[in-house]
């Protein structure tokens, strides 16, 4: 989606590599956050390494001239993978310490959610394209350039990727089965489901208010409990608690897009929880899902589900100050100078959150793990 400076610079200041603290909405920015929000630099590199912040090709380079990596990382959306990469970390860290933890098969399952997660991106995309809700003036094609819409790829390409994922996610599972038994099955297929159901008719669940319901199964419980279970073969009742706090978070994520998608997605008869409730009350869900991510994890804590060294995660509160902050008031009319991922707002501010978020939370576990705190789950 956006660097993790961005929060700063959605209430501080546009990006410029020559500016000396600049401002927006009267606050100043810091060189560190500019330098971090700076265009991209030369080169394949600099291309690649913008893609990766934003989702987005260099403004000033023109499609055609991408190369073939970047172009995939644009395509795949692959900006937004460290959601899931964090999801499969979270659950490595509770099984490293536990009795069967065998470290391929932890690394196979958090590749297959990876390929899961990229495969998702591709699939919303075609199906999107496919019932008329992506167009030219929808968020999709605005925020980044749309695979199909843009010409970055070929429906044909855009085909042969899905198949190609799904076949090697088709693979892994059929490893890790041959390994762990039938709920590895059980786990893929559920999210494959949810995947394909998220958008694709009939079921379309997005269009319903089951969107955010089902990023929350899908990236807190079936893709922690999931790696859990890969990795070590067996699944004790602290994991589905301590994937709770996480599958919150990433919900908040897709709340955020939701409501700034309000504009778009209510012509439509797209009937998101945003769409639903209003921007105003959506606002404040959020606000209360953000809270709740917090004290859900230090519930778990209290109930044994997560080492207490997770509670590191609440360095992340002056952030989480600053996002309630921009909840409280609707989205600017125009974005800052330079912001890469107009019409979205309130989605780039969630994922500054869920990326210092995850990042506390994966080091607490990290130093749980090397300094036996609190783990094996259970002990």
């Amino acid at each position: 989606m956006v660097a993790p400076s961005t929060l700063e610079a959605l209430g501080s200041g546009p990006p410029g590599p020559c500016a000396a603290a600049p401002a927006y909405r009267g606050q100043v920015i810091s060189s560190r956050e500019t330098r971090l929000l700076a265009p991209a630099g030369p080169g394949r590199k600099g291309a690649l390494l913008y893609a990766l912040k934003t989702t987005n090709p260099p403004p000033d380079r023109p499609i055609a001239d991408l190369d073939g990596v970047t172009r995939w990382v644009v395509v795949t959306r692959a900006a937004v993978l460290p959601m899931t990469v964090f999801a499969g970390l979270v659950a490595g860290l509770l099984a490293v310490r536990a009795d069967g933890f065998r470290t391929e098969l932890f690394l196979l399952a958090l590749l297959g959610i990876t390929l899961a997660h990229t495969s998702n991106n591709l699939m919303n995309d075609l199906a999107d394209t496919d019932v008329g809700l992506d167009t030219d003036s929808y968020p999709r094609a605005l925020y980044a350039p749309h695979p199909l819409l843009s010409g970055l790829v070929t429906r044909k390409q855009l085909y042969a990727a899905i198949l190609g994922i799904n076949l090697a996610d088709l693979v892994i599972m059929l490893v890790l089965f041959s390994q762990r038994g039938w709920p590895v099955i059980a786990f893929a297929v559920g999210g494959l489901a949810l995947s394909y159901a998220y958008t694709a008719p009939p079921l379309r669940l997005k269009k319903h208010g089951l969107g955010e319901p089902d990023v929350f199964l899908t990236w807190g419980p079936l893709m922690v409990a999931g790696t859990y279970f890969s990795a070590v073969g067996h699944l004790p009742w602290q994991v589905w608690v301590a994937s709770v706090p996480y599958g919150l978070l990433c919900t908040t994520v897709l709340m955020g897009k939701h409501i700034d998608k309000i504009p778009y997605d209510a012509p439509t008869g797209t009937r998101t929880i945003p769409v639903i409730l209003g921007e105003a009350r959506a606002r404040s869900l959020t606000s209360g899902l953000l809270v709740a991510f917090y004290v859900t994890l230090a519930g778990a804590v209290l109930l044994g589900a997560l080492p207490w060294p997770t509670l590191l995660v609440l360095g992340g509160l002056p952030v989480l100050r600053k996002v309630i902050g921009a909840l409280r008031s609707p989205r600017p009319d125009e974005p800052p100078p330079g912001f890469p991922v107009w019409p979205l707002w309130f989605a780039a501010i969630m994922f500054v959150h869920i990326r210092r978020a995850g990042e506390l939370l994966v080091l607490g576990l990290l130093l749980a793990a090397v300094f036996d705190v609190g783990l094996p789950l259970g002990r």
